[in-house]
């Protein structure tokens, strides 16, 4: 189900098993989305509604039997600005350099312990639900990632900036997204040593590029190599990535590095989405030569993907309209709904777990009118605002939230120290 074969034979005709673990992660990612504060009047904007705590229970997800470690923060000095959401409010008390980007959890239910086989580390992470006003920020700039010392391994400009920029001044951003994740699975795998683990990264449009590009970094690091005490030999936790809507991450040497470590990657796409074809996408006519070239040839400098692809098209559902909007053929609900219903190639569209069509409209506006589904109609109650002992209409105060453990800075030491140790060279690819 997580990819030690790239998925052969679980996609066509599509496996059940396989579709409900589909569905469970896009709905982590989703989370991501349903719990965030876009609202630029908000002075929490750019925050997680929730409190760590209570993050689960107030997404309806306690059935999942995953217990939440921390959040993520990011910070950006370059690129990616439009992605980046700032609060308006002159009493805003949120970070002007922060954004909440997602959370680290681990199975703590039994049941679903023994139903996985393993203990699961779960990485999620924020993507956007704008469409394309974020990835015109990329400037297409491949760069060296050097998490190893192979200049060949490049990756897009801005998710690397997005990943590895702090701001030391910040509370929440000390620490950078990179520094956050790695020590987090360095305790997580301290703390589990001995059980059965697995890490699986999930995020929906940039999140996935942050997914795959996480994935990548803790594998690089040797992070899911651990000793087996009754063997005394090293053994491999495996690492994957469930994106959906992702662009391009890297280049050629970055794919072929990926799978060298084997991180594996299931890309779930509408094939109506352009997101998934940029970086890199080529759209002038002088330039369909070059084009050919980077998908025939694949140039070292030319973008590649990473993966098994799981292509789905929104015609073939009936509950759809016809529509050219990009920003629905980007929707992350829109495509969880076309899992659902994909049987295989060729064969008929069928809800197979039921899933509330009404979902598709939470963000969008993709379902057909007769069903009578409003579009884009999740939104806060009030728009948050309540009524306080003095009758005024204002927004509720929120717990405050813990920005980093205070072990952080210790366990990014021992995961660095992890990746320089030469006893484990032997085991590198």
């Amino acid at each position: 189900m997580h990819g030690c074969d790239d998925w052969e034979g679980l996609l066509d005709p599509m496996n059940s098993h396989l579709r409900r673990e589909i569905i469970r992660y896009g709905e982590f990612a989703q989370s991501s989305y349903d719990s965030f504060d876009f609202d630029p009047h908000s002075k929490y904007c750019g925050s997680c509604h929730y409190p760590i705590a209570g993050f689960f229970e107030k997404m309806d997800m306690m059935h999942y039997g995953y217990r939440m470690c921390r959040y993520l923060y990011a910070t950006s000095n370059i690129n990616l600005q439009k992605f980046f959401q700032r609060s308006n409010s002159i009493r805003s008390i949120w970070s002007p350099h922060a954004n909440w980007m997602g959370y680290v959890a681990v199975t703590d239910d039994e049941d679903e312990i023994k139903r996985l086989g393993r203990r699961d580390i779960l990485i999620v992470w924020r993507g956007t639900v704008t469409y394309l006003e974020w990835i015109h920020d990329l400037k297409n700039i491949l760069r060296p990632v050097q998490f190893r010392d192979n200049p060949h391994v490049q990756i897009e400009t801005g998710f690397y900036d997005l990943y590895t920029t702090k701001e030391e001044k910040c509370t929440f951003c000390s620490f950078s997204a990179r520094e956050q994740v790695l020590a987090e699975v360095k305790r997580l795998v301290e703390q589990y040593k001995g059980e059965e683990l697995s890490i699986t990264v999930t995020g929906h449009s940039l999140g996935g590029a942050l997914a795959l590009l996480s994935a990548y970094d803790i594998a690089e690091m040797r992070l899911n190599i651990v000793h087996d005490d009754e063997s005394n030999k090293p053994k491999k936790i495996p690492i994957s990535v469930i994106s959906y809507g992702s662009p391009r991450v890297g280049n050629l040497k970055f794919k072929e590095r990926c799978d060298e470590l084997g991180v594996k990657q299931l890309r779930v796409i509408n094939v109506h989405d352009k997101v998934p074809t940029m970086p890199g996408l080529i759209a002038n006519e002088k330039n369909k030569l070059q084009k050919y070239l980077e998908d025939t040839i694949h140039f070292p400098w030319s973008y590649a993907h990473v993966g098994t692809e799981f292509a789905l098209d929104q015609t073939h559902s009936r509950f759809l309209k016809s529509s050219s909007d990009m920003a629905s053929a980007h929707n992350l609900e829109a495509l969880l709904h076309l899992v659902d219903g994909y049987q295989g190639k060729g064969r008929k569209f069928r809800l197979a777990t039921k899933r509330d069509i009404a979902l598709v409209n939470k963000d969008c506006n993709l379902l057909k009118s007769e069903y009578g589904v409003p579009p884009k109609w999740r939104q806060d109650h009030n728009k948050g605002m309540v009524r306080n002992s003095e009758g005024r209409w204002v927004r509720p105060d929120r717990s405050r939230v813990e920005a980093h453990p205070a072990d952080t800075a210790h366990h990014f030491a021992q995961a660095m120290k992890i990746a320089h140790d030469p006893s484990y060279d032997f085991f590198l690819p």
